[in-house]
């Protein structure tokens, strides 16, 4: 039998389950914690996500992952929302949540537009342009982002 790359089949079956709900995989975790794997699956739909949406997710997908029994340990499944403070992920979140209070973390220390330098950029986003997102900080300064020195980015809860 020929190794299952986990999180791509993974994501592919979510995707599968998902479609026909309305529901859509905001983020997958297939992590080591403790002497178990987690397979930790994030969900999003119009509207919200619900705990009867991720209670039918996580039957179907745990049927699924029984059957086809490509998994190489032994694992805990969790099945959620992404919460107040989701990831931004993909493109499409950075167009997604233009307008929208973010806090993204760099690989690297990056400058502002005043020069300021630092690895953690909080403010409203303004949206994504040929790979770089753009942010007007807090503080009052402005910053452009390369996509690919984003470590982690997150939706901040606004007061």
């Amino acid at each position: 039998m020929a190794k299952v790359d986990v999180a791509e089949r993974v994501t592919e079956i979510v995707a599968e389950i998902g479609a026909p709900l309305g529901i859509g995989l905001v983020d997958l975790e297939y992590k080591r914690e403790g002497r178990d794997m987690v397979l930790r699956i994030f969900l999003e739909k119009e509207g919200g996500i619900n705990l009867d949406d991720c209670a039918d997710v996580s039957r179907q997908l745990s049927d699924i992952l029984d059957v086809e029994d490509f998994m190489p340990e032994r694992y805990d499944l969790e099945v959620s929302s992404p919460g107040i403070c989701r990831p931004l992920k993909k493109v499409a979140d950075y167009e997604r949540f233009a307008g929208h209070l973010v806090k993204v973390k760099t690989f690297e220390m990056l400058a502002d537009d005043a020069g300021n330098k630092r690895k953690t950029f909080t403010g409203k986003l303004l949206g994504v342009t040929d790979g770089v997102i753009s942010i007007d900080l807090t503080e009052g300064q402005h910053a452009s982002i390369p996509l690919d020195k984003v470590a982690k980015a997150n939706l901040e809860f606004e007061f």
